[in-house]
């Protein structure tokens, strides 16, 4: 039946016009954004499991700067607990010397006077060894902790080195002189022992400060394997997409012209009335 009011071809026609014309506005909202899902509308599930990653990947940006950050104060611990090893050093040199009976008073007051001296720098350079606020020398922490991972539940412990005069791992006394040979060689093991301690604490921070650089790349490297694995899900393949445009932009204007033909099917029935 033919029919001016119901023109059947010309609907299908405008039908598949309007799916290629949203066809070619998804193809061109991928290529201009580079994102196949940029948003829930695209694909809900994907773009939540999208989301949550991104989520994941923001976090471990805190987790690395925790690490950073507990890896500095590790190190200037380090730097720090070198240079008391090397007072400790001539701290011993000074007291061997003393200790040598041949010495007279004034030599061995002049020994006892760098002695002195030394021996303060060791509290001086401990009360310079924090950073941020955080010294693992000086007794005032126990333990730092850096965040391990994205969720905050783990953490990464180093414990800190208490190497204050007079303590259980530089045993030497805060006070600690001589004035006599016998008095400087009585000093000797106390300082070999603190020697030995020191020795063994720098050990400890520098086994700690690796696990946090090796840590840190860890992460870096968990960051940018999870970072790829979201453009796997949400990525656009432009070379596709690009070519999906073209074959697009041809049925658009086919489809086009197949409407206007289909507009003007009907158009013989007015000759019936001439």
């Amino acid at each position: 039946m033919n029919s001016i009011n119901t023109n059947i071809g010309a609907m299908i026609a405008l039908q598949n016009l309007n799916a290629i014309n949203r066809d070619l506005q998804t193809t061109q909202n991928r290529i201009s954004t580079g994102l196949k899902v940029a948003s829930a509308k695209d694909d809900g599930a994907t773009w939540a499991i999208a989301q949550s990653q991104r989520s994941t990947v923001s976090s471990l940006d805190a987790v690395k700067e925790s690490l950073s950050r507990n890896s500095s104060v590790v190190d200037v611990a380090m730097t720090a607990g070198e240079s008391v090893s090397d007072l400790l050093t001539q701290l011993k040199e000074k007291a061997l010397a003393a200790s040598d009976t041949s010495l007279d008073s004034t030599a061995r007051s002049a020994l006892k006077n760098d002695f002195v001296a030394i021996r303060n720098q060791i509290t001086k350079t401990l009360a310079t060894a924090g950073f941020n606020g955080i010294n693992l020398l000086n007794g005032s922490k126990t333990s730092i902790a850096a965040l391990a991972n994205a969720e905050g539940t783990s953490r990464l412990t180093v414990a800190a080195q208490n190497m204050s005069l007079g303590g259980s791992i530089v045993t030497l006394g805060a006070n600690a002189d001589f004035s006599t040979a016998t008095s400087a060689a009585a000093l000797l093991s106390t300082l070999d022992s603190s020697i030995n301690n020191v020795s063994a604490a720098l050990a400890r921070l520098g086994t700690s400060s690796k696990a946090l650089d090796n840590h840190l790349t860890f992460i870096g490297k968990l960051q940018d394997t999870i970072t790829a694995g979201i453009g796997n899900l949400v990525d656009a393949d432009l070379a596709k997409e690009s070519a999906r445009l073209q074959s697009l932009q041809v049925r658009q204007q086919l489809a086009i012209q197949m409407l206007s033909f289909s507009a003007q099917s009907q158009s013989w029935v007015l000759s019936l009335f001439r």
